[in-house]
Formats: structure tokens, sequence, C-alpha cells
């Protein structure tokens, strides 16, 4: 990328949002739609924003998102990276390097966030900057038909209710915040968030209801659970039913509060198919129902996780196993990160300080950003050749260290 490009990389301003989110779209293959055409939505943080100019027009995009992260045993602030485009006309340029590359320095500058992580619309782009899948998302669906809860479930004696938006915010919104602290790649949802998540706009909507919202709640009145979900109508040419329920969101604190909510969202009328729009891939329904067959789906990468520092990173998380090792970690986008680090952790905290000791692994910093959340096992990643053993049982020690007994899953697309 030439000098004088490089140098006028800078974060947009409010008045430039409308070009900023045509490049945005447009890169995308999309066209905008919604409230925010003329102004930046409320979730947007402008100053955290990175791009490039070219007489006058924009044609490279960037931004960050400040978050927080729960990572295992913890919740650590993240840079949640998005908006990443670079026009048809400028690449090949370096432009995508320039940007990434200042990002990271500049995340690291300013000391806030030892984690950065962002959503990969191609695979292949995001490992050059150390960048890796650290979750899963796994949707489900099946015919309802097959879809019936195990009789031995304990529903309990709390009541599932449908309720308005403006409840079901409050009550979800401060229930998501616990629930979301103990599993590893869940995010923050302040009120922006939950806005955002619940704008459900006509045009968003494919065909689809509206959204419809569920608590659950126990005898003395306190919220336990809640769902989201919207039904899209279909007839078979004979005249049968031939409805889709598509199931945005299940949480709750209870087996028994979820399986309540499932039990309402099977009995909905007029439906032959059930969609779970973000099930995490160790998700209790399957193992709820009578037919754990009936619901299948895709395993795709979710979440993609960035160390920014190794040694905040790695001592702001738990081990449920101890661990105290040398790893010698391979980062060529963040020097500051390149060299030996001597980890040692428990399940009430870890260290992780430089060393002149001999490694015991040797790794990248994709390798060590793709275990961080304990979903990829760095055996795995060893017989890949991806990871190097030094010290025999070094492997399997931080394998073990690094698990994690909760699937990490991220439900939020930012």
């Amino acid at each position: 990328m030439p000098d004088d490009l490089a140098a006028q990389l800078r974060p947009a301003t409010a008045e430039e949002w409308p070009a900023w989110l045509q490049q945005m779209a447009g890169a995308f293959g999309e066209t905008p739609t919604g409230l925010y055409l003329e102004t930046p939505p409320p979730v947007a943080e402008l100053d955290r924003s990175l791009g490039l100019w070219d007489e006058g027009r924009v044609v490279a995009t960037s931004g960050i998102y400040s978050r927080a992260l729960t990572v295992p045993g913890a919740v650590v602030p993240c840079a949640a990276v998005t908006w990443v485009t670079v026009a048809p006309t400028h690449r090949r340029r370096g432009v995508l390097t320039a940007i990434m590359r200042r990002q990271l320095t500049e995340i690291h500058e300013q000391g806030r966030e030892p984690v950065a992580a962002l959503w990969a619309s191609e695979a292949p782009i995001y490992g050059r900057f150390g960048y890796a899948p650290a979750t899963v998302r796994a949707p489900l669906s099946g015919p309802a038909a097959r879809i019936r809860l195990r009789p031995d479930v304990d529903l309990g004696s709390g009541r599932v209710r449908t309720v308005d938006r403006e409840e079901y915010q409050a009550a979800a919104g401060a229930l998501h915040d616990a629930v979301r602290r103990f599993v590893p790649g869940n995010l923050d949802r302040g009120r922006h968030w939950w806005d955002r998540l619940l704008q459900d706009l006509p045009e968003h909507r494919h065909g689809a209801t509206a959204l419809r919202h569920l608590l659950h709640t126990e005898a003395d009145g306190t919220v336990t659970g809640y769902a989201a979900y919207r039904m899209t109508e279909g007839w078979t040419d004979t005249g049968h039913p031939d409805g889709t329920l598509t199931v945005e969101e299940v949480r709750a604190t209870s087996t028994a509060a979820y399986a309540s909510l499932w039990q309402l969202l099977l009995s909905v009328d007029l439906v032959s198919t059930v969609r779970l729009q973000r099930a995490s891939p160790d998700d209790p329904i399957r193992s709820l129902i009578t037919d754990p067959r009936a619901l299948t789906g895709p395993v795709r990468d979710g979440l993609w996780v960035r160390l920014v520092d190794v040694d905040k990173a790695l001592a702001a998380r738990r081990y449920p196993a101890p661990i105290d090792l040398v790893i010698e970690v391979r980062d060529e986008v963040c020097p500051w990160n390149a060299g030996r680090w001597r980890l040692s952790g428990h399940p009430a905290g870890g260290y992780c300080g430089r060393t002149d000791l001999d490694p015991d692994l040797v790794l990248g910093i994709e390798e060590l950003g793709a275990a961080y959340l304990g979903g990829t096992s760095l055996a795995t990643l060893q017989a890949a050749g991806r990871v190097t053993e030094v010290s025999p049982g070094a492997v399997t020690l931080a394998a073990t260290a690094f698990g994690w007994p909760v699937a990490p899953w991220c439900p939020d697309e930012f």
C-alpha cells in the first residue's frame, strides 16, 4: 500500500456515516435498510473506526465495539472487530493489511482489551492476522412431529407466559447478564444491544411473523427463563399445515425452566418444522427429547478470537487442571507477543510472564487463539502439525488445562 494512502487511515465522522454505510453494505452485496441510514446507530463507536478515503470516496472501512467476553472462569474486555471492507477498486494494495495491523497496534497501546474477536465473512482472510475460530455454531432443525420432551423431564412448578417486548427486554436482559458469565464466548448486552437484537423490522422478517416473547417465572415471580420465536405460515398442496417455527433464543437458569419453555414452543399449532437458529454445540435440548436424531444441522465456525496481549489474556482465564509450562509463541503481526512465556494456572487463577527458560511447547498465535476459550484441543492442533511438543507430555497437560466443561458459544453476531 503506498505510504500516502496509509497515512490517510482515520476514524469516520457522524457526517460521513451515510457514505460509510453505503461502502459497507455494498461490499457485502446488501442494500442498506432500517432506521440508521443517515445517522450512526447507538451501538456505533466511530472514534474506534478506521477507514480510507480516496478522492473523497470511502474505499475501506473497519470498526470496533467495546464488549465484554466470557472466557473460562472469567470475563475480559474484548475489542469486537466489525465493518471490515475494502472496495474492489482498492484490493491487492495492502489496504486490509494496513488497517488490521494498525487496529491491533492501537488496541495494544490503549491497553484496555487483551483479546479481539470477529465474525469472519471468509475463512482464509483473518488467519493471516492471528485470528482463529474459537467457537462453533450449530443451528438445529427437524420435523415437529418427532420432537417431543422425554416423559421423565421435570417441568417444575413455574409457568410460561407471553409478554410484550418491553417486559421481555427488561427481564431477559437481567437474566442474560447472569447466564452469559458461565458460557465462554458469550458477550455482554447493554441496552443498545438489546434494542438492536429486538428491533424486528418488517423488512428483516423474510415473510415470518413479528417476534413473540416468552418468560418463565417461578411462584414467587422470579424470572428463570426467556425465549423468543416467530412463525412462517405454510400449507401443503393437500391443505395440511406446513408452517415453520423459528426459535431465536432460549435461555434459562434451571433445567425445569428451559424444558418448560420448550414444551410451550413445541405445542405451537400449524407447525411442521422447528428451527433453532443459534444453538450451542452442546445445547441441552437434544438430551431433553425422546429422539436425539430429530434435531440436526451443520456445525460451522462461529466467533474468531485473537490474543492481543498474550500475557494478560492467558492470566485472565482459569484452568480446570493445574498447568506450569513455558510456551514459545510465534506472532509476526504483533511482535510484542513473540517469544517465550511461562504460564502457570489452576482453577482459581493464572499467571503469565516473560521467561528465558527452554520451551515446552511451540505454537503460533492462531493456535493459541483457537484453544483460548476451551473449544479446540491443542492435541488436535498438534495432530495437524500446528503445535510442536518439546517436552514429552506437554501437549497432554496443556490440552487438559486449556479445556473447559462448557462448550464455548457465541449467539451474538456483530
